[in-house]
Order: structure tokens, then sequence, then C-alpha cells
């Protein structure tokens, strides 16, 4: 039985705020307590710097890895960034603009969106809040689902860590993968884990990497990982690690891949499962 450090990668959408976007105090109490007791703790999330607002670093997160693997960061040292060079931004924005499909740039300095975007994408993303759990989305607007939304016209950047489109169709994901198949194009979307986006970024990005790229900077083995998520995205993460915990409120498939099922993020999942790992106080118990 291990009792060095742990090394702890955490999802955040669906596993350490819940579906509205709120950090559960139990969540903030579990990733405090567990840094306080030697554990280093890391957000390991598809968001950009740019979407980590300030209360979620205040919990004492060590650092992060961000666009799904594109950024790795640890205690303000940047270790990697690997964003679309300004040709490949520019390329699947003309793609995007004469399919007619809505888009956004996800950068660590800020999300970037056409002026359409407010009208373009209202539906898919009042959609993708409902499935999220919000209630009475027909009066939400594009800010206040994406506060950190600048529409501009100047949609050529070289810091793009990946692009955000609205489907249309399934035939719309098909098209992009064919369009750039040097690329990673993935889809997401709220719970119930039904595609209402795609999204495009560079095929070295990955979440598995970049552990592994965190825990050789620090010197830490691999079977002293802990991974957390609740989406498809996080299986990679989760069948990688050490040991791999599921949110209850992730899918079935999530859940087939992880040793751990906790609970809901609402239900304090966090929080149980860094009890029944033993990450706060003493060694870790076994997991079944």
């Amino acid at each position: 039985m291990r009792h060095g450090p742990r090394m702890i990668f955490l999802d955040v959408d669906g596993t350490l705020v819940d579906y509205e976007n709120r950090l559960p105090r139990s969540a903030a109490q579990a990733v405090g307590r567990a840094r306080a007791a030697g554990h280093r703790v890391y957000a390991c999330t598809g968001r950009s710097k740019a979407e980590m607002p300030a209360h979620i670093w205040a919990i004492g997160l060590d650092g992060m890895i961000g666009g799904n693997g594109a950024y790795v960061e640890d205690d303000g040292t940047v270790l990697l960034h690997q964003h679309l060079s300004g040709a490949q931004c520019a390329q699947i924005v003309s793609w995007l603009t004469r399919r007619g499909l809505v888009f956004y740039l996800e950068a660590n300095s800020g999300l970037y969106a056409p002026p359409a975007f407010a009208h373009q994408a209202l539906a898919a993303l009042r959609a993708y809040a409902a499935g999220k759990g919000t209630t009475d989305t027909d009066t939400l607007d594009v800010s206040d689902i994406f506060p950190e939304m600048i529409l501009t016209k100047e949609l050529v950047r070289d810091d793009v860590n990946k692009i955000s489109f609205v489907l249309s169709s399934y035939a719309d994901l098909e098209a992009a993968r064919e369009q750039f198949s040097d690329l990673l194009v993935g889809s997401w979307g709220g719970r119930g884990h039904d595609a209402l986006f795609g999204d495009v970024a560079r095929d070295e990005a990955n979440k598995v990497q970049a552990i592994d790229l965190l825990l050789e900077h620090r010197g830490i083995d691999l079977q002293d990982s802990i991974a957390f998520g609740d989406a498809t995205v996080d299986i990679g993460m989760l069948q990688h690690c050490g040991v791999g915990v599921a949110m209850g409120n992730g899918s079935e498939q999530v859940k087939a891949a992880a040793d751990l099922v906790t609970d809901d993020v609402e239900d304090d999942g966090l929080l149980k499962a860094f009890e029944r790992l033993g990450l706060m106080s003493g060694p870790p118990a076994p997991v079944s």
C-alpha cells in the first residue's frame, strides 16, 4: 500500500463544479484537505484558462491541464501549450463559415466568436444549459452561459487551443473529421452526453499525455495518480491513472471504465470519493 503524495486530476464541469457551474462547498473542502495532507491537485479539463474563474483557483489548485491536454501549467509555470497555428485557425474558420456553422475560438486569453454567434448559437446554448440542469433557459442569452465570450470580427489568431462549433447534424462532425484528418475532431454536450457541439484541436493534445508530462515533471509514479471525471473524453485518463473515479452523474460508459463510482457532483460526490480513498488523512482505502 502506498503512502506517498498523490497527484489528483479533476475534470471541471460535472466533476469539480455542478452543471450550473456552481462549486459545491464540499468539493472545495475536499481539495483543501487533500492539499493539506500533502497531495497535489490539478484541474484536467476541456476549458481553456480564460474559463477558469478566480473562485475556482482560490480553492488551492496546484495547476491545470486545459484544452483537453493542449495546455499544462504547474505552480504558474507553463510546461506545454500546443495551440493551433494561425494558418490552421484560418483554415478551420474558413471551412466552418462556408458550411454555415457558427463557432467560437477557445484561447487562454479569452473566448472569441463572430457577432452572429449571439443569436445563431442561442438555441444550442440553451439546450446545452438545459441538459446541464439549468431551469428557465428561455430567458438565457449568450452572456449568461459564456460570460467570458468576446464577440469580434477578428477571428484568425495564433493562440487558440481549440475551436468549438454548433452541430446542425451529425454529418457536420463526420465532414469535419474528413476535412481535418490531421487534427483531433471531437464532440461534447451536457448532461445526457448528447453531441451539441463539435471541436477541433491539435491531434497531439490529450489528457493522458498531459498527465504523464506533469507526473514526470514532479517525479511521481503513475500508480500514485488519481483521475476524476464524468464524460466520454475522461475515459482515457480514468483508465490510465492508478485509480479512476467516475462521478455518479457520468454516463454508464464512463462508470464502466472507472475503478470507483462516487455520487453525483451535487451530492458531495467529490468529497465522498476523497474520503473513500483516504486522500484527506491516513492511507487510502482499497478500491473494489
